[in-house]
C-alpha cells in the first residue's frame, strides 16, 4: 500500500511541477525559468549529497566509469523542460501528463530495442491504443468546443 501511495504521490507531484514550471515560464521567460529548475535541482543534488553517508571522493571512481553519452541526460532533460514550458500553457494538465507518458513509454521502447535488443510488442501496442485513444478524445474535444 505504500509504495501505491508514493507512486501517486509522484504522479500527482509531475503534474503538479509542470504547471508551476509553465506558470513560471508564462512570467520570466522560457529559458530563464529551465535555467532556475535546473540550478534548483543542481542545489537539492548537492545538499542530498552532502546529507548523505557517501563522500565525493567515493563518487568518482563511479562517475568515470560511466559512459560519456550518459551525460547527455542533462541536454535531454533541458530540451524536454523547454518543451513542457512551451507547451503547458496551451494544453491542459491532463493532457499533459498523456503526453509526457506517452513520450516516456516509446523513448522506452526504443532505449530498450537499442541498448537490450528487447522489442515489447505489448508495450508498443499500449502506447498506440492510448495514443489512439488520446487522438479520439482531443477531437471529441475539439469538436465540443467547436459546437
Amino acid at each position: 500500500m505504500f509504495y501505491i501511495f508514493i507512486a501517486a504521490l509522484s504522479g500527482v507531484s509531475t503534474v503538479i511541477s509542470r504547471i508551476i514550471n509553465a506558470n513560471l515560464s508564462t512570467k520570466i521567460g522560457m529559458y530563464q525559468s529551465t535555467f532556475y529548475n535546473f540550478l534548483t535541482g543542481l542545489l537539492f543534488s548537492i545538499l542530498t549529497l552532502l546529507f548523505s553517508k557517501e563522500s565525493f571522493s567515493d563518487c568518482l571512481p563511479i562517475l568515470t566509469a560511466i559512459p560519456i553519452t550518459a551525460y547527455l541526460g542533462g541536454l535531454v532533460g533541458v530540451a524536454s523542460i523547454s518543451i513542457s514550458n512551451f507547451v503547458a500553457p496551451k494544453i491542459s494538465a491532463f493532457y499533459m501528463a498523456l503526453l509526457i507518458f506517452v513520450g516516456q513509454l516509446f523513448i522506452g521502447i526504443i532505449i530498450d530495442y537499442f541498448t537490450l535488443d528487447i522489442l515489447s510488442i505489448g508495450k508498443v501496442v499500449g502506447g498506440i491504443i492510448v495514443v489512439i485513444g488520446l487522438s479520439y478524445n482531443l477531437m471529441l474535444d475539439k469538436k465540443s468546443s467547436t459546437n
